[in-house]
């Protein structure tokens, strides 16, 4: 029988590793939240509790954006496995790389990677768009709702009725506010909430695609996948195809 060798690679460095499960905390945890703030009404939620859930939803949306704004500036800095090359489908070759990726796949020959394969990359991007969209529209509608940072008090001052001191407008309150105002202001906030709720969905079905994709790779290559987001190190049981990029 033919000894099977592994070489372990350096391949995930620590703020990555860090982004990614601080991600998977507070996606959970958001669409817990968002599931309740959706259903709030089925499950007999009140103003005050619901208040609560969103409020809480906000707070753990700051620390998702914080960790998306961190990862999005250390693909300037970190290895070059970090790098907006290594997981945005473009760059020398692409194209080709990806039909050599799928027609193997297609034959059952296994590719090795250290980063991320060329269907992977694909994946990625769709998935750090999303979380983009979701934090960009997450803050407005922080904002609109219940009138916390960063865009907050812009909306206090659209809405706030004449002789009123814009930090009094509060979520729930509407005997301090321009009706019309107010109007306008949930009109332009229409399109942000949309959006919001699509990409929940879509971020949930990314995630089993994802988990999925995982799963089947590392059980068809041998490579460790899931372990090395901990460990920050990749066991291929044969030669990278991304080694000398």
């Amino acid at each position: 029988m033919e000894k099977q060798y592994y070489n372990s690679y350096s391949v995930w460095d620590l703020p990555t590793r860090l982004f990614h499960w601080i991600n998977v905390l507070c996606v959970i945890a958001m669409i817990c939240l968002g599931t309740i703030i959706l259903w709030g009404s089925a499950l007999g939620l009140n103003s005050d509790g619901k208040l609560l859930i969103k409020t809480i939803h906000v707070y753990v949306g700051y620390v998702f954006a914080i960790n998306l704004i961190i990862r999005l500036m250390w693909a300037f800095m970190g290895n070059r496995f970090a790098r907006w090359n290594s997981f945005l489908p473009f760059g020398r070759n692409y194209l080709k790389k990806l039909k050599g990726y799928l027609t193997a796949e297609k034959e059952g020959k296994t590719q090795f990677y250290l980063g991320h394969n060329p269907l992977g990359k694909l994946a990625v991007s769709a998935i750090l768009l999303s979380l983009v969209i979701m934090a960009t529209t997450g803050l407005v509608l922080a904002g609109t709702d219940i009138y916390f940072p960063p865009f907050g008090t812009i909306f206090q001052q659209w809405i706030a009725a004449s002789g009123v001191n814009p930090a009094d407008v509060v979520s729930g309150v509407k005997d301090n506010v321009d009706v019309a105002a107010y109007a306008e202001m949930r009109s332009f906030r229409k399109p942000f909430i949309s959006l919001h709720n699509w990409f929940f969905y879509v971020i949930i079905g990314l995630i089993f695609i994802h988990i999925g994709a995982v799963i089947f790779t590392e059980i068809k290559s041998g490579a460790n996948l899931i372990s090395a987001m901990f460990t920050g190190k990749k066991i291929l049981t044969g030669e990278p195809e991304d080694k000398e990029e």
